[in-house]
């Protein structure tokens, strides 16, 4: 029973969920790759567009040789280059936005599928007195809401950081090129971002942990009324449970609303400091121009 007990526990790790998908998230991966390129080269046409045509300015020297090259010296080459750019760069995006988008699902759906069903499994091999000892609505809601939840994170969050991570290293990577004095004064804030978010990450944390407890208290209530309806009738405890019923929500919303502020919190200190960013860049280039 121990060997059972680590293995299922290797199994339940994120790497040990994700591990018969390899194939998919590579397939993935590749897509993000393809999404953050896509975005990388989204300003350039324009860039095209309004300093080399309209301005008249010299292109930088790869780009002037393979502007050129795929559409000659003229005006109306490099505009029709342009243009059709702009159309490659948005059916790139479109179809790495799509892969991504049906692998990160399929993966998600699989995964949670295998999550249910091995803690269904173990929940069956539990002994009665772990059964005696915790409550229904708890098991409930790790079978339920606590999968859904890591679904949730599966489709929407590892890959998706994943894109943002991919096209911030590329973007910081283009602004180090175009100007490394701006870019070094537009991250100075990135260390108090980083702090903060740290730190309220935490908060958030313990207060949805919060919210799920209670969120399992609460059915554990309506489980245990349900399957001893008939006893509370032929007792007249229906009042007794309503306040019973009533007062665990009370104290589940108040746990959802503390954890909801300290997610409101989070969202306008950010915008705060990247604004400060900002100030500091405009200010600095302004001084410079």
């Amino acid at each position: 029973m121990p060997n059972a007990a680590s293995e299922t526990s290797r199994e339940l790790t994120i790497l040990g969920l994700l591990s018969p998908y390899k194939r998919q998230l590579w397939l993935g991966l590749l897509a993000i790759a393809g999404e953050s390129i896509a975005g990388l080269l989204e300003p350039w046409p324009l860039k095209i567009v309004l300093d080399n045509i309209f301005k008249g300015k010299d292109m930088s020297g790869w780009l002037n040789r393979f502007v050129h090259f795929a559409a000659g010296q003229s005006t109306q080459g490099m505009l029709t280059f342009a243009c059709v750019a702009v159309l490659v760069i948005a059916v790139m995006d479109a179809g790495c936005s799509y892969a991504e988008k049906y692998l990160t699902t399929s993966v998600g759906q699989w995964v949670t599928h295998d999550l249910r069903r091995m803690i269904y499994t173990q929940v069956q091999r539990l002994s009665l007195s772990f059964h005696d000892q915790q409550p229904t609505g708890d098991l409930i809601s790790r079978v339920t809401s606590d999968i859904d939840a890591i679904q949730t994170f599966i489709v929407s969050g590892l890959l998706g950081i994943l894109v943002n991570v991919a096209t911030l290293v590329g973007m910081i990577g283009v602004m180090f090129y175009i100007n490394w004095e701006f870019t070094l004064i537009a991250l100075a804030v990135v260390p108090v971002l980083f702090s903060i978010v740290y730190t309220y990450t935490r908060k958030v944390k313990k207060a949805s942990r919060e919210v799920r407890k209670k969120e399992g208290r609460l059915i554990s209530i309506v489980s245990e009324m349900m399957n001893s309806v008939r006893v509370v009738k032929a007792f007249s405890r229906e009042d007794y449970e309503v306040r019973r019923f009533e007062g665990e929500s009370l104290e589940t919303v108040q746990a959802a609303l503390t954890a909801r502020t300290l997610k409101a919190r989070l969202v306008p200190m950010v915008d705060i400091i990247t604004a400060v960013g900002t100030c500091a860049v405009l200010w600095f280039g302004a001084r410079i121009v």
